[in-house]
């Protein structure tokens, strides 16, 4: 189902010279326990980020997953950008979320940020439902023109792929602009909205259920703090300063 889209996803990262970083061992791939399952990950590194982590999972027609955050390097005040696709085949059931993550919910932030996807937002109005979720508050680290779905077969198989094009497009647009602009935040404040990001996120993240069901809870204990959030489990003793 998410194929094409990570293609794509890969893609435009090496257009932009992303060269892939080592993963910890046997976290890259792993078949789940039953053999109904495989999940892969990917690690970039390219210009103007510190970190751009994708996984896919692939269950069948249980489930497909298809993950990606990229955290802009400490320079740049730009929000992180988050990719959430999760399709249920058997249900013929969406879920999907994009959006350029706020590390600020200020007016100044946003209207700095946020034009290009404030615009992107109006195109897609079958991709902007409710904003209510399950696990996370939307105020929180989510900006008021996150394109989030629940849907189904129409929307995965239309709107999400032309919406998917032009959303990466707007963030690497977003991202060349960030270079123009003179940040409010210094690096360690960036640092830390950041790692606050990591740590809220990993505490309520729902994926760590849905690995341990496929792949053990130990190896997903280690992919959340290894690959997922790794600068939530260093020291962050700084961040009460």
């Amino acid at each position: 189902m998410f194929d094409p889209l990570l293609n794509k996803l890969h893609k435009s990262i090496q257009l932009r010279g992303g060269k892939p970083l080592p993963i910890p061992d046997g976290l890259s791939e792993r078949l789940s326990l039953k053999g109904n399952g495989l999940i892969r990950s990917w690690l970039w590194q390219t210009r103007g980020f510190r970190r751009w982590r994708v996984t896919r999972l692939d269950a069948g027609e249980n489930l497909q997953v298809l993950n990606s955050v990229a955290y802009p390097d400490y320079s740049l005040e730009q929000p992180i950008m988050g990719i959430d696709l999760l399709w249920f085949g058997r249900t013929k059931k969406l879920v999907a979320i994009l959006d350029f993550q706020p590390l600020l919910q200020t007016d100044s932030y946003l209207d700095r940020h946020f034009q290009g996807l404030k615009q992107l937002n109006s195109r897609f109005p079958e991709l902007c439902g409710s904003r209510k979720m399950r696990s996370f508050d939307p105020n929180k680290y989510f900006s008021p023109w996150l394109l989030f779905c629940r849907g189904g077969l129409s929307e995965a198989k239309h709107s999400l792929p032309d919406a998917f094009n032009q959303f990466l497009d707007c963030y690497w647009k977003l991202h060349d602009h960030s270079y123009s602009l003179s940040s409010e935040l210094s690096a360690m404040e960036i640092k830390k909205l950041q790692i606050s990001y990591d740590i809220y996120s990993s505490e309520r993240d729902p994926a760590h259920g849905i690995f341990s069901s496929y792949f053990g809870k130990d190896w997903a204990d280690r992919f959340m703090k290894e690959f997922l959030f790794p600068a939530r489990f260093d020291d962050t003793s700084f961040l009460e300063e």
